[in-house]
């Protein structure tokens, strides 16, 4: 796997020269925001996406340990590994916060999004800044966290109307269940409080689809629960996140 990002894939995925993951292609959205409309992509974040490269470097990571366990030439993988992290920390972090996209087809993305907590929640994150976490207080609602801050150019608050409206909204603002995970797990790596983060979600628990939880929600308030009313991956998070939060008490 390693191998093929460094000689690169298809939808122009290579390993670029300071050791991060770039992509991008026409008409394709290559991260987790990958609604697309009449064949549009809504949010394709094309360059280098924080999330991904959090991901790759925890990947690396993983990959020179488990290389040392076997006796497998380790050597290779160090190097990259300590490029792509010194890289990531030097040219994602800004004021206090990561920036969403570098190096993309108009330049950087700063805009808020909740992507970059897999930066700090991660196992083998490439940060531990508390700054970054702090940062996201703009799109922590009741429900799991906005897919981008009210604040930011593009907002759209309600995940309503024809599917066409939908999809244009998806991750343009809409609340995701299932980053409450990395929120959670980011807040307590970095000592702050989590009391009473999961109490709105539980409520959900009786109020759409019984017993489960939701796909999205509307960014605006009161975060009226929109999509799929049983997503694995919002119960799997929200799962996961409360035994984190137990284990602290």
């Amino acid at each position: 796997m390693i191998d093929r990002h460094l000689q690169g894939t298809r939808f122009g995925i290579r390993v670029d020269d300071d050791g991060l993951i770039t992509q991008g292609a026409e008409g394709v959205a290559l991260t987790w925001m990958d609604a697309r409309v009449d064949g549009r992509p809504m949010t394709q974040r094309a360059g280098k996406a924080v999330e991904i490269n959090a991901l790759w470097i925890n990947g690396l990571t993983v990959v020179a340990t488990l290389a040392g366990l076997v006796g497998a030439d380790a050597g290779r993988y160090g190097p990259l590994l300590e490029h792509a992290t010194r890289s990531f920390r030097r040219r994602f972090l800004r004021n206090g916060y990561c920036l969403d996209v570098i190096d993309g087809p108009t330049g950087d993305d700063p805009r808020l999004r909740p992507n970059q907590l897999l930066a700090v929640s991660l196992p083998h994150a490439p940060l531990a800044d508390r700054s970054v976490v702090e940062s996201c207080a703009p799109l922590l609602t009741s429900l799991g966290l906005r897919s981008l801050a009210p604040s930011a150019p593009g907002y759209i608050g309600l995940h309503r109307g024809t599917p066409a409206q939908r999809d244009a909204a998806y991750h343009q603002g809409t609340v995701w269940p299932w980053l409450i995970g990395p929120y959670l797990e980011a807040a307590q790596k970095c000592g702050l409080p989590v009391a009473g983060l999961l109490d709105g979600l539980e409520a959900h628990l009786g109020e759409w689809g019984l017993g489960s939880v939701s796909e999205t929600a509307d960014g605006d308030p009161p975060h009226g629960a929109t999509g799929c009313p049983f997503q694995a991956w919002s119960v799997a998070e929200v799962l996961r996140a409360r035994r984190i939060h137990h284990s602290l008490t």
